[in-house]
């Protein structure tokens, strides 16, 4: 590449380096052509190696540098409009065009600042002169490197800087805007608005389609108070397609021109290469009966929320009674005989409330148009590794992944519409997913994952980074960006950042009517950021938004390192729920990342525990059973932090004193609305494969559909959010693996006719499962642990009975903790329990939705019948949930051998039961 010209410079008379000089105007680079906007996705105009940043920008004036000491020599500030510096040791500087000294700093950093920065290791405070600071729009267009020099002038030391505070102190203004991207006015006038402060110079390019060339190019204006630049068009029209032409530094590459797509996207073509000039107002967008469809009832109180995840593409790829051309696609879900749909209607008449879908904003890990789906022969062995191999060598152009790779956040994604080359297509399909959905009586959320990109830097699919290079994402000590979440991991805490996702949270509320959403690793963000999300969710959809998701305490932020996490504990008190580990540990048996032997000795509360023991899980005392039972409790009663419980050792504790994980509180919320209980979601292996790790080998196939039930009646009878994994009901398998995120829909598939589960397809892939062959294959082969169609059905039915008794009461989704306190109950608690008997008891007196006056609900997981007396109960006037005595009902084992004595306040549960008695009015 031709090296980029130098610019012509002005400078004030008398002036030398170090003073107060004037520095040069923004278009240093020079203007693109027409010819740029159909070029490359990235043109080096001045090649430059990748430097470090040690430091950090705080704010327009001050500049921390971890480990060096003010009085080590003199800092300065070097500066060139292209990356043409040089700082090696020993040697002076060279090829800098202006240079400013800096002092020490004499006041104490501010108290927000330093709380923003705390993360900082102690340095060198220093400080840029109050008529330097007023230049920092022009210096952050170019190379900067601050240096330590010795009284000599050499380099003893140099570093790049972390420009995050700057740009967030200099541009605060640029958080008020309203209309980043494109919008259309009521003339038809496009107009473009792009945030990048430390560009040179940046252009828009306009397409009349995805694939013609460029028609138009046209330079954007900045304004200086807000780093934003833009432009009213007369050369774009509604239904086209934009990029922009950025001109900026990157540290890693030098002066680069990236033609790139718009962050605030609302649409794109084919694989995300362009974006779409739409306004989503627009009655071209809207399918028919959009602005007056009808929608399900509001869930006002978070513990009423019943959810079930799932994939758009696991929903219909395999439902052969969903057209050929719809399956896997947004427009499955508008055919309502289909079987998934019917399976869907039925959830939403016995009382789930929530479809939550798995990502489907614009990800960049699925190519949209051409992708393949692995063809596997027929007749394989159930222990098979040819499968596995088949699927992996095809990963790369695979139709298949789970999605956590965000490209766009606020585009639907384009691989399951229809016509993904048209960017209005997928918009309307969306929204006619969504009108299904609401039509079924089941409210709509979404899967979101706001803390990673698909990737950073000047690679081709990163946007944010090739926009304002160093801002976007999250930095360590050295500038390189945190991968923790296994991705490029962003910067929420950074006020741009986090007006992207509050701005893409609130559009699709509005835009898509969506009623929910679960965030992925949620503790990787700020508190105060999900709170503000909140407030401009619910003002953006005109009624409360419900928020949930993963509070996982990890990485460069655990513990408050960086800033109050939006997690587990750090969320006390803000009404937006987590999901909670400790109920489902104990439910299912060890850690989510358990292998090897560890994976099968350590079984939980439903597979066997003690009572049940498998050949591997070795002695296990009574103790461990009786605190595990403790803590399948404390998810019952919501996780809340006040609730006193009665322990295996007599003694009475708040929640919040009983120890999860060594260390962690087991009670951690304030109210139920902050906890999602759950034993199954897409990540780890199913809860029917791991029982065929955990339950003894000869346990029968009825038999392990009866103990998946007893996983979701603790979960349907827990306060708070239940959450449920799409395919729970019917037994889903994913053939043993653990990670099925990339596994195709091989490993993925449901089956709504109800004949397969999928248990023992094909070993699951070797990448994350492989070290577990020894266990898995030999498993495989054994047909005894694969569900018939009968046992399948038995869950189908048994779950959506559990769902009708959850919806049938409030008391089940009590509203606070003062009612939970006031109304729950736990009996046979204590060292004298019958420890294989849960038995909750719920009064209902005077409380709005209760329904019954009382209920008493016992879960019988040991495979013998258990009767238990319990004094309190006597004289009651109780009789078997309605939901029981059906003639429909599942499980005729509890109507046929479930018994209740009022005389002595004795009860009858058969094995592996969950027993649900009520005293009417």
């Amino acid at each position: 590449m031709a090296a980029h010209p130098r610019a012509a410079w002005r400078y004030a008379a008398g002036l030398t380096l170090g003073s107060a000089i004037a520095l040069p105007c923004l278009g240093a680079s020079p203007a693109p052509t027409l010819a740029a906007c159909d070029g490359p996705y990235a043109t080096t105009l001045r090649a430059a190696p990748a430097t470090d940043a040690r430091a950090y920008w705080l704010d327009r004036q001050t500049i921390l540098w971890p480990g060096a000491s003010a009085s080590d020599g003199v800092f300065k500030l070097y500066y060139a409009s292209t990356p043409a510096i040089s700082a090696s040791k020993g040697a002076a500087v060279r090829g800098a065009e202006t240079v400013l000294t800096l002092s020490p700093a004499s006041t104490a950093l501010p108290d927000a600042l330093a709380q923003r920065f705390r993360f900082v290791a102690r340095g060198a405070q220093l400080q840029l002169a109050a008529a330097d600071s007023a230049r920092l729009p022009q210096l952050l267009t170019g190379q900067l490197m601050l240096v330590l020099e010795g009284a000599d002038g050499r380099v003893r030391d140099a570093t790049s800087l972390q420009i995050a505070g700057a740009l967030d102190d200099l541009y605060a203004s640029a958080a008020e805007v309203a209309d980043l991207g494109v919008s259309i006015a009521g003339n038809a006038a496009v107009s473009f608005r792009l945030w990048a402060p430390t560009a040179q110079q940046v252009a828009v390019c306009t397409y009349a389609s995805g694939t013609a060339a460029a028609s138009s190019i046209q330079p954007m204006q900045r304004d200086s108070a807000s780093g934003i630049w833009s432009l009213q068009s007369s050369a774009a029209q509604d239904g086209q397609y934009y990029r922009y032409l950025v001109d900026v530094i990157a540290p890693s590459a030098g002066l680069v021109r990236n033609l790139v797509t718009d962050p605030y996207s609302v649409s794109l073509t084919t694989d995300s290469r362009r974006s779409y000039i739409a306004d989503l107002n627009a009655p071209r967008l809207k399918p028919a009966g959009w602005d007056r469809e009808h929608r399900p009832k509001r869930v006002y109180f978070q513990p009423d929320m019943t959810v079930y995840e799932l994939h758009v593409r696991d929903f219909s790829i395999n439902d052969a009674s969903v057209s050929a051309a719809r399956r896997g696609k947004y427009a499955a879900f508008t055919e309502s005989t289909s079987n998934g749909m019917q399976h869907l209607a039925a959830l939403a008449q016995a009382g789930m409330t929530d479809i939550h879908l798995l990502p489907v904003f614009d990800i960049g890990s699925v190519p949209e148009q051409g992708c393949i789906t692995p063809q596997i022969p027929a007749g394989l062995a159930p222990d098979n590794t040819e499968t596995q191999a088949n699927i992996a060598r095809g990963q790369a152009s695979d139709c298949y992944n789970w999605g956590y790779d965000p490209y766009h956040y606020s585009a639907p994604e384009g691989s399951f519409a229809s016509d993904p080359a048209n960017g209005a297509t997928r918009i309307i399909e969306f929204r006619q997913m969504v009108q299904a959905l609401h039509k079924a009586g089941l409210r709509v959320g979404m899967d979101v994952v706001y803390n990673h990109t698909f990737i950073a830097g000047q690679n081709e699919k990163s946007v944010l980074d090739r926009i304002v290079p160093g801002y976007y994402h999250r930095l360590n000590g050295t500038g390189a960006v945190e991968r923790s979440t296994c991705c490029d991991n962003t910067a929420t805490e950074n006020r741009m950042m986090g007006k992207l996702m509050i701005d893409s949270v609130a559009l699709w509320a509005q835009q898509y009517h969506i009623d929910s959403f679960r965030f992925d690793l949620m503790g990787h963000q700020p508190r105060a950021a999900m709170e503000q999300l909140q407030l401009k969710a619910d003002r953006a959809a005109g009624r409360h938004i419900n928020l949930i998701g993963e509070g996982w305490n990890f990485g460069e932020v655990a513990d408050g390192a960086r800033f109050v996490q939006a997690s587990q504990l750090s969320l006390n008190g803000s009404g937006i729920g987590t999901f909670s580990d400790r109920a489902r540990d104990a439910v299912r048996g060890g850690g989510a990342g358990d292998s090897g032997l560890q994976m099968i000795s350590q079984q939980g509360y439903i597979n066997g525990l003690v009572y049940d023991n498998n050949a591997q899980a070795g002695k296990r005392s009574m103790t461990d059973l009786l605190q595990t039972a403790d803590m399948v409790r404390v998810g019952l009663a919501g996780s809340i932090r006040s609730y006193p419980m009665r322990r295996y050792d007599d003694s009475i504790q708040p929640l919040q004193n009983i120890v999860y994980g060594g260390n962690q509180p087991a009670g951690y919320a304030s109210e139920p609305g902050e906890v999602v209980n759950y034993v199954e979601n897409h990540d780890n292996q199913t809860l029917y494969d791991i029982n065929a790790f955990k339950l003894p080998t000869a346990t029968s196939s009825a038999e392990r559909a009866r103990v998946q039930m007893l996983g979701a009646a603790i979960n349907a009878f827990s306060q708070g959010v239940a959450y449920f994994h799409a395919g729970f009901d019917i037994l889903r398998s994913k053939s043993l693996d653990r990670n099925s995120f990339e596994s195709g829909d091989w490993f993925n598939r449901l089956d709504w006719s109800y004949q397969d589960n999928y248990y023992g397809v094909g070993a699951p892939r070797a990448e994350d499962n492989g070290k577990d062959y020894d266990l898995i294959l030999p498993l495989l082969r054994n047909s005894a642990i694969k569900p018939t169609p009968k046992d399948i059905a038995f869950a189908r039915d048994a779950f959506r009975d559990l769902l009708r008794i959850r919806s049938s009461s409030t008391l089940f989704r009590l509203r606070s903790a003062a009612e939970i306190r006031q109304r729950l109950s736990f009996y046979n608690t204590g060292s004298q329990q019958v420890p294989t008997v849960l038995v909750g008891h719920l009064e209902g007196a005077g409380y709005a939705g209760a329904q019954f006056r009382s209920i008493t609900y016992l879960i019988n997981v040991d495979t013998q019948v258990q009767k238990l007396t319990i004094s309190e109960e006597k004289n009651r006037h109780y009789q078997l949930h309605p939901v029981h005595t059906d003639m429909a009902a599942a499980d005729k084992r509890v109507a046929s051998e479930a018994r209740f004595d009022a005389s002595t306040g004795s009860f009858v549960i058969p094995p592996r039961s969950a027993v649900v008695f009520v005293e009417t009015y």
